[in-house]
């Protein structure tokens, strides 16, 4: 068995990923199961000390011989919300997206055998604040705004890597639930304590993901020629913002009695506060098409599976 193994591997090219330490990169090196990954990382110590040991960790592209890789995973860029939108936070989201994509385009564009596939990261932030219609891939009518400006630059340059070669897939995610980082652990602290509501008048749709189907996409475009293009990387039911919070008051049995005033948010965190105040009713209509199926197509079912799962780990650690 260990040997059969060792022998697929061989097989298999390098595959590349920007952002392996993030949310989205961590759960995804862990999915692949695979000794033949290659992390960009501007910080190699840290790197190591959350990636598995097996994982080769770069500092430049220039380490990388692109035609030696099968798939290039980009998942880089600073974290969108957290921190107010002054003009240099700004040009640091852009920037760290922007930058790493055309580099790692070039690279793709001028290897003598360029790797099969290139899967660049995007955001619903693309379509801008929408309300309740829901929208699709083939949504024309977007709002202009700085999450636009950010996502279609962005896509742009990635979908310029696809050739006959390379086959590129964007992917515009939603919220990603994780219970070990991003939106829900931020959300949990308030709601626990009965604090938790709805944001403004609750009606903005929130387009999630459950991390698990969020790594369980990138496979299915590394795995399905028949993928590609932009691609809505969402549940198939996305739910008001004060659905959301009831279902996760319910779950963790707790009131829903609090609410967010919009004025308070943008006090606080200025222009950022857009962000949460308006949302995107977003299907995946590519992926459905494609007879993916979801693991937790449910918000229920994903909170759940999600809360069990952190008190277990809870417990276990205690």
């Amino acid at each position: 068995h260990v040997r059969s193994r060792r022998q697929r591997q061989m097989c298999i090219r390098d595959r590349l990923i920007t952002g392996g330490t993030g949310l989205i990169g961590r759960a995804l090196i862990q999915g692949l199961n695979t000794d033949n990954i290659i992390v960009l990382t501007r910080n190699k110590k840290n790197a190591a000390n959350i990636l598995p040991a097996h994982i080769k960790l770069i500092s430049s592209l220039a380490e990388v011989n692109f035609n030696e890789l099968d798939i290039v995973i980009n998942l880089a860029g600073e974290s969108i919300v957290g921190r107010r939108w002054s003009e240099q936070q700004k040009s640091l989201i852009c920037q760290s997206r922007w930058h790493i994509t055309q580099q790692l385009v070039e690279k793709i564009q001028t290897a003598t055998k360029a790797p099969k596939c290139f899967i660049s990261g995007s955001a619903i932030g693309f379509y801008g604040r929408q309300g309740a219609k829901a929208i699709t891939e083939s949504q024309k009518d977007v709002y202009d705004e700085f999450s636009h400006h950010v996502c279609q630059k962005w896509e742009s340059i990635a979908l310029s890597a696809q050739s006959d070669k390379t086959r590129v897939c964007v992917l515009r995610t939603g919220i990603v639930l994780a219970n070990n980082g991003g939106a829900l652990q931020k959300m949990l602290p308030a709601f626990k304590l009965g604090l938790g509501g709805p944001i403004a008048n609750g009606q903005q749709f929130m387009s999630w993901i459950h991390i698990d189907d969020m790594v369980a996409i990138i496979m299915a475009t590394i795995n399905q020629p028949s993928l590609t293009g932009i691609i809505n990387a969402t549940a198939p039911t996305p739910v008001s913002n004060q659905v959301f919070s009831e279902t996760l008051s319910t779950v963790l049995s707790r009131p829903c009695f609090f609410r967010v005033p919009a004025l308070v948010l943008k006090v606080i965190m200025g222009e950022s506060s857009d962000l949460l105040l308006y949302g995107q009713h977003v299907i995946p209509d590519k992926l459905l098409k494609n007879n993916f199926k979801f693991q937790y197509p449910s918000l229920q079912i994903a909170l759940k599976q999600l809360l069990l799962k952190c008190d277990n780990n809870t417990n276990n650690n205690n």
